[in-house]
C-alpha cells in the first residue's frame, strides 16, 4: 500500500464515521506561543479541548504536518543516521471533543488496523496505563481490549507513567493512553513483557490518549473531565512502511524520489554505500522539512523557529559536501518534495518558487560562510599547536557562531578531526551572557495576559460592527473595565482605563491594521478618549483610553464613535497595500509573498519576499500600476466564502495565518484577491495615490517598502517641493534646474579642493620658502630628516614625505603633521638602508611618546597619537635610535 493510499485509507475510515475531514493546520502554530513548531495533530485543536474554542463538529480526522527539531522531542544528530528519527513527518490523527470515547476508539483503531490495513493480528501487541502511585490502572481500556481483539492479559501489557499516561504540562488536560505495537522482526507469537529489553524488534505505530483527567495544579489531585476526549496519533512513516514491509522509513515511497534525487546530485546510488547513506538520508529528510518550513513562511535566520531551520538546512548542506556536492543542490532537492506531495499540500506547488529562491540564497549564504569560518579556525588551530593548547576557548567557538555564523556544532565537529577539544561549557555560558544582554524585561504583563485570557472565557466574542455601513459609530454595553491590569467596576476622570463593549465599532489591531481610536460616550454622560483598540486574544476587542469625563461603570450603554478621519487614511493604506502585493507580483514574479505589513493612519509598510534590491525602474513600474488601478476607480468586493472556494478564486492567503472553515475575501481594483480580515476603500479611486519613499532589506531574502497614500502622499510630495525650493533658493536656480546647478557647483568644490592640496603640498616641502632637505642631517653616515611640519592632512603629509624621500635618495624620513586634536606620523627608509632600519619601529616609538600607535612595512609606516606638546621628545627619541643603530 502506497503511502497516499496509506493517508486516504484513514482520512476515509474515520469520515465514514461521522468525522471532520479537517485540513492540516501551519507548521507554525497560530494558537500556542509556547510551540515553535506543530509537533502533533492534536495542537491545532487545543484550544477545543480546553473549551476556548467552539467548531461546527466533535469528531475530526487529519492528517497534520509536523516538525520536531532541536528540543527534548528530537536529537536533529540522530536524523539520518537511524531508521525512524525525523525533522519533519505527517501525524493521522482522530479526534472526539467530548463525544465518543475509550470504547469507540480502540473499536475503530483494531477495526482499521485489521480490516483495512490487514495487519496480521498475531504480530500486535497493546500496552495501557498500569497504574502508578496514587492514579490506578486502566483497567477499562484494558476490559475494551481484551473483548475486542480476543487477547489474553499476556498480549495487553501495564506500563506506568513514562510510557502511558500522557499530560501537555504540570496543569491541563491528561489521561492515560494505549499504544498499539507491531513485531517488524520476531516470529508471530512471541509477546514481549514490561522489560524494556524484550521490546526490541517491536514498533509503536499508533497512540490513543484518552483525556479523561485535569490537572489544576503541579502534583496536584486529578479531576475527572466533565467531557472526556479522544486524541490518537499515528505516524504516517511509520505506519508506511509496516505496511510496504520495509525496515526503514527511509525505504518507503515517501522517500524513494527524493532519495534518488539526492544520490543523482551527489553521484552515489542510495544503498551502495553505509556513510553515504547516512548522508542521503539527512539530505531527505531535511530537504521535506525545509520545503514545508519555507511554503508555511518560516525563512532561514538568526532567532526562534528561523534558526532552527537554519540548522536543519545547513545540516544538509554540509552532508552535500561531504558527498563531494560542491555547488548548491538543496534547492534541487525541495523541489522533488514539492513534486512529491504537492497533490495533497497544495502550499507547495503555489510557493514553489519561493521554496527555491530562499533555499538557493541560504545555501550560497552558507557556503561562503564556510568558507570564511575554516579559514579563521585553521588560524585558531596554528595558534593552538604554537602555544601548545589543546581545547577551542568557548569565546572562540561563540564568536565564530555569533559574528560569522559558523555553527557551534560545526567547530566540534571539524576540532575533532585535528585533535583538538572543544569548551562546551564556556561556549554555553558566552551564548547565554548574550541572550541575557538582549533579553526583555517585562513589566507585569504576564498578569494581564491571564486577566485578558479569564475576560475571553467569561464574556465571549466582541461583536465587531466595523463593517456595516461607514462602519464609524454604534452603540455597545459595557461589559468589563481594567485599570493597572485589574477588573474594576467602575472609572473615573484620569483613570488610564481599558473598555470591553459586547458590541463595537472599533478595529482591534490585527493582520498589520492598527487599531482604531475614537471616543466612547455613556448616556449619563461619561466620555474615555480611545487612543487604541486591540485584540489580546482572539474575539477579544479591548478599547484603552483615559476617561475625559464623568464616571464609567460596567453595565453602561455607550455610544462609540471611531475617529472617521483616522479611519479613511487607515483604510487608504490597507487598501493600497494589497494593490502593491498584486503589483510586486506582477514585475518580481510569483515568488513574492507578504512576509509582514503594517497599516496606520500616516504610512504603510509591507514586508515580502524577494532576494534582491529592487531597481529604480522596478519601483516605478510597480507604483505605475498601483497608481493605474486607483484612476480606474473599480468598486471593490467583499465577500466571505467557504475556505476552498476561496482558493479555487485565487484568493492570496497571508503565509503561516490560520484561517476558519469560511474567509472573508477582499476584492480591490479589478484584480486583486486576497483573504482580509480589515477595512477597506469602497472604489479604488477612494486611495486617491500612493507614493513609495522607501524600499529596502530587513532580513534574508526579505524586503521591505513604505509608502504613502492620499493626504499622507500629498503631505509627502509637499515636503519633497519644499526642500527643492530651499535648494533652489540657495543655489538661486528654478526647482528643475537645481541637479544642473548643483553638479557646477560640486565641480567647483572638487577643483577647489585640487588647488588647494597643491598648495599644502607645496608648502609643506619648502614652496613656502622652508629648505626641509637642508633640514636632514647626517647620524653615522646615514642621512635623518625628523621634522614637523605644517601639515594638518594625513594624505598631503604622505604625498610630502613620497616627495622627500625621492630627493633625499638615500636615508630615513620621520615626519609629524599637527591637527586640531591629534598628531599625524609617518616614517620612511630608503631601499638601501632596509637591512639597518625598519620605518614601523622607528614610528612606533614616536608614536607611544605621543600616546598613539602606529605601525607598517619597513620601508613606509604611519600612525599618531594626541599629545602634540611631546613632539620634541618622540623625534629626538627616533634621532637617539637612528644613531644608536648608525653607530652599532
Amino acid at each position: 500500500m502506497k503511502a497516499a493510499a496509506v493517508r486516504s485509507a484513514f482520512l476515509d475510515f474515520f469520515a465514514a464515521r461521522g468525522h471532520a475531514r479537517v485540513a492540516s493546520s501551519a507548521l507554525v502554530p497560530a494558537n500556542d506561543p509556547t510551540l515553535l513548531f506543530t509537533v502533533a495533530g492534536m495542537v491545532q485543536f487545543k484550544d477545543v479541548f480546553t473549551g476556548k474554542e467552539a467548531r461546527g463538529y466533535t469528531r475530526a480526522t487529519t492528517s497534520q504536518k509536523c516538525v520536531r527539531a532541536g528540543g527534548k522531542q528530537n536529537d536533529l544528530d540522530e536524523v539520518g543516521k537511524t531508521p525512524r528519527h525525523h525533522t519533519f513527518f505527517e501525524m493521522l490523527g482522530n479526534f472526539s471533543f467530548g463525544d465518543y470515547f475509550k470504547e469507540d476508539a480502540i473499536t475503530w483503531a483494531w477495526e482499521l488496523l485489521t480490516g483495512v490495513y490487514r495487519l496480521d493480528p498475531d504480530r500486535l501487541v497493546i500496552t495501557v496505563f498500569g497504574g502508578e502511585g496514587k492514579l490506578g490502572p486502566d483497567d477499562e481500556a484494558r476490559a475494551i481490549w481484551k473483548r475486542v481483539t480476543g487477547f489474553a492479559d499476556d498480549r495487553i501489557i501495564g506500563l506506568g507513567k513514562k510510557d502511558n499516561f500522557w499530560s501537555a504540562g504540570d496543569v491541563g488536560p491528561c489521561g492515560p493512553c494505549s499504544e498499539i505495537h507491531y513485531n517488524m522482526d520476531g516470529a508471530p507469537g512471541q509477546w514481549p513483557t514490561p522489560d524494556p529489553r524484550s521490546w526490541q524488534g517491536w514498533l509503536e505505530i499508533w497512540n490513543l490518549v484518552f483525556m479523561q483527567f485535569e490537572s489544576k495544579q503541579a502534583d496536584g489531585p486529578l479531576t475527572p473531565l466533565p467531557a472526556p476526549s479522544i486524541d490518537t496519533g499515528a505516524g504516517l512513516e511509520r505506519m508506511s512502511s509496516v505496511l510496504q514491509g520495509v525496515k526503514s522509513n527511509y525505504d518507503t515511497d515517501l522517500f524513494t524520489n527524493i532519495l534518488a534525487t539526492a544520490g543523482e546530485l551527489a553521484g552515489v546510488r542510495y544503498g551502495s554505500d553505509p556513510d553515504k547513506d547516512t548522508s542521503l538520508r539527512v539530505i531527505a529528510d531535511h530537504a521535506r522539512a525545509t520545503a514545508f518550513l519555507i511554503a508555511d513562511g518560516v525563512f532561514p535566520d538568526k532567532t526562534n523557529r528561523e534558526y532552527v531551520l537554519r540548522r536543519i538546512f545547513r545540516r544538509a548542506v554540509r552532508h552535500g559536501k561531504r558527498l563531494g556536492i560542491d555547488q548548491p543542490f538543496m534547492h534541487k532537492v525541495c523541489a522533488q518534495v514539492a513534486a512529491d506531495m504537492a497533490d495533497v499540500y497544495p502550499e507547495l506547488r503555489e510557493r514553489a518558487s519561493v521554496i527555491e529562491n530562499v533555499a538557493l540564497e541560504e545555501e550560497r549564504r552558507f557556503r561562503k560562510t564556510l568558507d570564511q569560518g575554516l579559514g579563521l579556525l585553521e588560524d585558531e588551530f596554528a595558534r593552538m599547536r604554537t602555544a601548545g593548547e589543546t581545547t577551542v576557548g568557548g569565546k572562540v567557538t561563540f564568536t565564530l557562531y555569533d559574528t560569522h555564523g559558523f555553527p557551534d556544532d560545526l567547530t566540534e565537529i571539524i576540532a575533532e578531526e585535528r585533535g583538538f577539544g572543544v569548551d562546551r561549557a564556556g561556549f554555553k555560558a558566552e551564548l547565554e551572557a548574550a541572550r541575557a544582554r538582549s533579553r526583555f524585561k517585562g513589566s507585569g504583563d504576564d498578569k494581564v495576559a491571564v486577566a485578558y485570557h479569564t475576560l475571553a472565557g467569561e464574556l465571549g466574542a466582541t461583536q465587531f460592527l466595523g463593517y456595516e455601513g461607514r462602519g464609524t459609530t454604534g452603540a455597545g454595553a459595557v461589559r468589563a473595565l481594567l485599570v493597572d491590569g485589574e477588573r474594576v467596576d467602575r472609572a473615573s476622570i484620569g483613570a488610564q482605563v481599558e473598555v470591553v463593549l459586547d458590541r463595537t465599532p472599533f478595529y482591534g489591531e490585527s493582520g498589520g491594521q492598527i487599531g482604531d481610536a475614537g471616543t466612547l460616550v455613556t448616556a449619563g454622560g461619561a466620555r474615555v478618549r480611545i487612543d487604541r483598540t486591540d485584540k489580546p486574544v482572539p474575539d477579544l476587542f479591548v478599547h484603552h483610553g483615559e476617561v475625559v469625563a464623568g464616571v464609567i461603570a460596567v453595565g453602561d450603554a455607550v455610544e462609540a464613535q471611531v475617529d472617521d478621519a483616522r479611519r479613511d487614511r487607515i483604510r487608504a493604506n490597507h487598501s493600497a497595500t494589497h494593490l502593491l502585493n498584486h503589483a510586486l507580483k506582477a514585475v518580481l514574479g510569483e515568488h513574492v509573498a507578504q512576509k509582514g505589513s503594517l497599516v496606520a493612519p500616516d504610512r504603510l509598510r509591507f514586508d515580502f519576499a524577494h532576494f534582491a534590491p529592487m531597481t529604480e525602474a522596478q519601483l516605478r513600474e510597480v507604483e505605475d500600476r498601483v497608481n493605474a488601478e486607483i484612476r480606474r476607480n473599480h468598486d471593490s468586493l467583499v465577500e466571505v466564502l467557504p475556505i476552498a472556494a476561496a482558493k479555487e478564486r485565487g484568493a492570496v492567503a497571508m503565509f503561516g495565518e490560520k484561517y476558519g472553515e469560511t474567509v472573508r475575501v477582499v476584492r480591490i481594483g479589478h484584480d486583486s484577491l486576497e483573504f482580509c480580515g480589515g477595512t477597506h476603500v469602497r472604489r479604488a479611486g477612494d486611495i486617491g495615490l500612493m507614493k513609495i519613499v522607501s524600499e529596502g532589506g530587513v532580513a534574508q531574502g526579505v524586503r521591505r517598502i513604505e509608502a504613502v497614500t492620499g493626504a499622507g502622499a500629498l503631505e509627502y510630495l509637499r515636503k519633497l517641493e519644499d526642500e527643492l525650493s530651499r535648494a533652489g533658493a540657495r543655489l538661486k536656480a528654478p526647482l528643475f534646474e537645481v541637479s544642473d546647478k548643483l553638479d557646477k557647483a560640486l565641480a567647483s568644490a572638487k577643483a577647489l579642493e585640487k588647488e588647494l592640496d597643491k598648495l599644502k603640498a607645496k608648502l609643506a616641502s619648502g614652496g613656502g620658502g622652508r629648505d626641509l632637505l637642508a633640514e636632514a642631517v647626517d647620524v653615522g653616515g646615514v642621512r635623518l630628516l625628523a621634522t614637523t611640519l605644517d601639515v594638518d592632512d594625513a594624505k598631503v603629509l604622505r604625498e610630502t614625505g613620497d616627495k622627500l624621500r625621492d630627493q633625499l635618495g638615500s636615508g630615513v624620513l620621520v615626519l609629524a603633521g599637527v591637527a586640531p586634536d591629534k598628531v599625524m606620523l609617518v616614517a620612511m627608509v630608503t631601499k638601501d638602508l632596509l637591512d639597518r632600519f625598519h620605518a614601523g619601529k622607528l614610528l612606533g616609538i614616536a608614536a607611544e611618546i605621543l600616546g598613539g600607535k602606529g605601525g607598517g612595512k619597513p620601508d613606509l609606516a604611519q600612525g599618531g597619537g594626541k599629545d602634540a606638546a611631546r613632539l620634541p621628545e618622540a623625534l629626538a627619541a627616533v634621532r637617539a635610535t637612528v644613531e644608536a643603530a648608525a653607530r652599532g
